[in-house]
């Protein structure tokens, strides 16, 4: 007809509307991928267009960089755009502006990630069906069209054993469970079902399966080896170089019995001696976040992202989890308690209890008591050995900057990954909080909603209203806001209803570890059909006036926005499932409680 594509991102919302309405098993969202490369013309509106919070919820978004962008990035020269359809250049810009957009937009919300699409081709096994040009939603299994994920992990943390002489590695019992588990993949391409038949046919034509591993920070614990050192990285390598190496020999051994994948011949092993193999691709650190709950182990490669923790079980009692390895060393060391057990699922790290012996909290650290650093060392470490790519998260503090996420990008593409991902703490803005905040005097909040206490104390302010009097009572707890009461004087059953409601909604806020000062944000410079003139100024509302009792109480020394905010804003995160804390870890957000995860 001679019109215009609207162009990628006006796609994607149509997909992410479809996903929304197509549950996977009846109860959960599917997972989309979208990655566009970075010579696209429509990059920029790519790189924002998560920005705002609410948007392509069902999408995790990467973008494909390229050495030739890297490179005009470290001279900071222009780079063209390039009309997908023609393969002809229709602009440029400037590489190292694209750059700092695309880690600043990271570093607000943790989308997009990066691919380094090259870096990804110079591994594609079979080049002349196609380059790779995306992957699975977590961005550890480069795909074809067409292509299928067929993935599979090894609970590490089994392999550990006593030899007399302290905890070693089980080489023999790894080597046998690496050779079952390459049969055992291999064997469900051909008992799997496929929706289109040019899916079966490239699957089985290219066979490619992904067998990693789950339990690492666990085996560390148990080896008495520190995530974050040198240490670590050694032991990294030396697994999964055994287990590259078993795995491609069980490969080896599958073709000589059953005959090499059918597009053996379009593939770089043709020409090469000793490399016949059953499939295309046998490594991939792939997420676990379901497997690692059913096997009882850490996710991935991922360090466990708390020693102990409340889990909400039917009928909402609460179970203290504790990590078996940490319980029994605390045990053993003579300083286990179950009151220091409550204080470290509070606190989510050991770092700072000093009752802990110093060699034990140097060796179970948990996510975000490792740098950035340690997290792509350790990321690239893996990498090496692995014929696809590895799904990885790099937590960052809340307090982080634009800087340390344009290191870790940097050093990700310097140490040789395929990609990266990065998440900020409580950078997901409207979701609701993991812990409220790592600071000593919001300890006690965590993500779920607060239990109350049997008994509070608190104060009562009256307002005078364009509706009458108002009298909002507010409990305490360690000196915080916990509820809001709120009643109105003789103005009819929808207000006093909608009153209510109000301090009802407030206090579920208050009490999920939501900030006074978020609250009073929202709240206040809303605007009603009778505002009233009082000493501290115009009142506008009744949300209005509950917003200037909690301003007046607890912000005294803060600047809280005038205006009131637009848009909906709360810290952090929890699970929209069961609402417990949420983590972010292998590329995916991931709930160890329920199993919810944002990506399969």
């Amino acid at each position: 007809t001679g019109g215009v594509a609207s162009g990628p991102v006006s796609f994607m919302k149509i997909f992410n509307t479809a996903t929304e309405q197509v549950k996977q098993g009846g109860t959960r969202r599917g997972a989309n991928m979208a990655i566009l490369r970075i010579d696209h013309p429509d990059i920029m509106e790519f790189i924002h267009c998560k920005k705002n919070n609410r948007e392509l919820n069902n999408f995790n978004i990467s973008v494909a960089v390229t050495d030739a962008f890297m490179e005009a990035v470290k001279k900071d020269t222009n780079y063209d755009l390039i009309d997908p359809r023609d393969g002809k250049k229709v602009g440029e810009l400037n590489a190292r502006d694209v750059y700092t957009a695309l880690v600043r937009q990271a570093w607000e919300n943790g989308d997009p990630g990066i691919v380094f699409i090259d870096r990804v081709n110079n591994d594609n096994p079979t080049p002349e069906l196609g380059q790779i040009e995306s992957t699975n939603p977590c961005g550890e299994q480069p795909l074809l069209p067409m292509e299928a994920c067929n993935l599979g992990s090894i609970n590490l943390s089994k392999f550990v054993m006593e030899n007399g002489g302290g905890p070693v590695i089980d080489w023999e019992g790894l080597k046998e469970t690496v050779w079952y588990a390459v049969r055992f993949l291999d064997d469900t391409i051909d008992v799997s079902k496929y929706p289109l038949s040019e899916i079966d046919e490239m699957v089985k034509g290219n066979r490619k399966i992904g067998l990693g591993v789950m339990g690492f920070a666990d085996m560390l614990y148990q080896l008495r080896i520190p995530y974050n050192s040198d240490t670590a990285l050694e032991m990294a390598e030396q697994v999964m170089a055994f287990i590259q190496r078993e795995s491609h020999e069980a490969s080896k051994k599958l073709a000589e019995e059953r005959g090499p994948f059918k597009n053996f011949e379009k593939s770089i092993f043709k020409d090469q001696e000793g490399c016949v193999y059953r499939n295309a691709t046998v490594t991939t650190i792939a997420p676990t976040g379901t497997l690692s709950i059913i096997a009882g182990c850490s996710s991935g490669i991922e360090p466990l992202f708390a020693l102990s923790f409340v889990r909400n079980v039917m009928d909402n009692d609460k179970l203290l989890e504790v990590n078996p390895h940490f319980e029994k060393v605390a045990k053993e060391r003579g300083f286990y308690s179950k009151e220091l057990m409550d204080i470290i699922a509070r606190k989510g790290t050991i770092q700072s209890i000093e009752e802990i012996p110093e060699d034990v909290r140097k060796v179970f650290v948990t996510a975000h008591d490792i740098s950035p650093e340690w997290h792509v060392r350790m990321q690239a470490a893996f990498q090496k050995h692995t014929d696809n790519a590895v799904s990885k998260t790099v937590n960052l503090p809340r307090d982080a900057t634009v800087e340390d996420v344009l290191k870790v990008y940097d050093l990700a593409y310097e140490l040789g990954c395929k990609g990266v991902t990065i998440y900020r703490d409580g950078s997901k803005k409207n979701q609701v909080l993991s812990f409220a905040d790592r600071s000593e005097k919001e300890s006690g909040f965590m993500t779920a909603v607060k239990e109350r206490p049997e008994t509070l104390e608190g104060f009562t302010t009256k307002m005078v209203t364009g509706y009458g009097n108002l009298y909002v009572t507010v409990t305490e707890y360690e000196g915080r806001p916990f509820e809001v009461f709120a009643t109105i004087g003789k103005s009819g059953r929808s207000t006093t209803a909608k009153t209510e409601a109000i301090g009802r909604l407030v206090s579920l806020a208050l009490r999920s570890g939501v900030n006074v000062e978020e609250i009073v944000d929202q709240l206040k410079g809303i605007g009603g059909e009778h505002p009233v003139f009082q000493k501290d100024g115009l009142v506008l509302s009744i949300p209005d006036a509950i917003a200037r009792v909690l301003e007046r109480r607890y912000l005294k020394d803060k600047k809280s926005n005038k205006r009131g905010k637009r848009e909906y804003s709360l810290l952090g995160e929890t699970c929209p499932e069961c609402g417990q804390t949420i983590s972010f870890e292998e590329g995916c957000m991931t709930c160890h409680f329920c199993g919810f995860t944002k990506c399969s």
